[in-house]
């Protein structure tokens, strides 16, 4: 992905937690997706009053790009304030969309801007994905 791809990634991130809904924790999450087509899908944080029921940024994303017709994620933006990582369920969601783990880039951004870049096989190692069924 260029440079100038991935700012707007970051940006398309940074533009989706504005949207989020995060009346519990005050923790506005947005994050968007660069499928293997090249199109761009976000989401955003939905909470609940019950949490259990809140569903988060990065798998509002996958759900669209989902929607969308695509299948494989190439590269993710994740934006908070204090740019923290996404939690174990939608680190194991985007597992399930990646075909190479120790290529799928996992940007994540705080109120300053690009905080980090990590894989998604440092993010999860040694996880179970859908080709361990196949073995």
């Amino acid at each position: 992905m260029t440079a100038a791809a991935r700012k707007k990634l970051i940006a398309a991130a940074r533009e989706a937690r504005l949207k989020a809904y995060a009346p519990y924790s005050k923790c506005m999450v947005g994050a968007a997706i660069v499928d293997s087509r090249g199109g761009m899908h976000s989401g955003c944080n939905v909470e609940n009053s019950t949490y259990g029921a809140t569903v988060c940024a990065e798998r509002n994303a996958v759900a669209a790009m989902v929607r969308a017709g695509a299948r494989e994620i190439r590269e993710i933006a994740i934006a908070t304030q204090k740019g923290w990582f996404p939690c174990g369920i939608c680190r194991q969601v985007l597992m399930e969309f990646t075909r190479n783990p120790s290529k799928l880039l996992v940007h994540i951004v705080n109120s300053k801007g690009l905080n980090e870049t990590i894989t998604l096989a440092n993010l999860l190692p040694r996880s179970f994905c859908r080709h361990d069924l196949l073995k």
